[in-house]
C-alpha cells in the first residue's frame, strides 16, 4: 500500500441520517413519499441520481427535479451544525498522513466537501481531492477513484480505498483498488458481497491490520 483514498460521508463524518432527512423532506414537499427500501438502495450514490430517478417515476420534469435537489441542499445546510465525525476518523487520517499519501474521493458537492473538511480540521492533509464537480459518471462507476489514483500518480492496486457503502465498494473494485469496507452504514455481509477485500468495524481495527503488515 502506497496511498489511502477516503470516501467522506459515512467514512469521515456521520452524515447519512441528515442527508436522508433532507432528501425525504424535499421530496415530501414536492408530494413524493419514498419507502425505506428505496432510500437504502441509493446509499452511496449522488443526491442527483436519487432525486432525479424518483422524481421521474412520479412524472416530474427535469426542472422540477432540479428544484427538489436545490431544496434538499438548502435543508441539509440548515442541519450541518449537527454533523459529527465518525469515531476514530480524524485521528486515523492524521496518523495515515504521516505514513502514506492520502486522497479524498467523494460524491459530495464542493461546498459540502469544503465545509466538512473545515469542520473536521482536515482540509490541509489531503494531497488529492476529487468531488462531484469533477466527475461525470458517479459511483458505482469507478471514475472518482480512477481520477484520485491518476492524480496521485499511482497504480490503483497500490491504493486502498475506504468505503462505507456497497456502491462505493463496487466502484473501488472496478477502478482496480483494494477495497476496505467500514461497517458504519452497511453490514459486513453486504460489504463482502459487494466485493470488499477487507471489512473492519472501525478505524482502530484498520490501523491494527495495517501495522501488522
Amino acid at each position: 500500500m502506497k496511498a489511502i483514498v477516503f470516501d467522506m460521508d459515512g467514512v469521515l463524518v456521520d452524515s447519512e441520517r441528515l442527508h436522508e432527512h433532507a432528501k425525504r423532506e424535499a421530496l415530501r414537499r414536492a408530494g413524493i413519499d419514498v419507502p425505506e427500501e428505496r432510500f437504502a438502495a441509493y446509499t452511496g450514490r449522488t443526491d442527483r441520481a436519487m432525486i432525479f430517478d424518483l422524481a421521474a417515476e412520479h412524472g416530474r420534469s427535469e426542472a422540477e427535479s432540479e428544484a427538489i435537489l436545490l431544496a434538499k441542499r438548502g435543508l441539509f445546510e440548515e442541519l450541518e451544525h449537527e454533523l459529527r465525525p465518525i469515531e476514530g476518523a480524524v485521528g486515523f487520517v492524521r496518523w495515515a498522513h504521516e505514513r502514506f499519501r492520502i486522497a479524498l474521493a467523494t460524491s459530495a458537492t464542493p461546498r459540502h466537501r469544503e465545509a466538512t473538511l473545515e469542520r473536521l480540521g482536515l482540509s490541509p492533509l489531503f494531497e488529492v481531492v476529487v468531488d462531484s464537480a469533477r466527475v461525470t459518471r458517479p459511483k458505482p462507476a469507478p471514475e472518482v477513484f480512477e481520477k484520485a489514483c491518476a492524480e496521485l500518480g499511482l497504480a490503483p492496486a497500490d491504493c486502498w480505498v475506504i468505503e462505507d457503502s456497497a456502491t462505493g465498494i463496487v466502484a473501488a473494485k472496478a477502478a482496480g483498488c483494494v477495497a476496505v469496507g467500514l461497517t458504519t452504514t452497511f453490514s459486513e455481509a453486504v460489504l463482502r458481497e459487494a466485493g470488499a477485500d477487507l471489512v473492519v468495524q472501525g478505524f482502530d481495527a484498520l490501523r491494527a491490520r495495517i501495522e501488522a503488515q
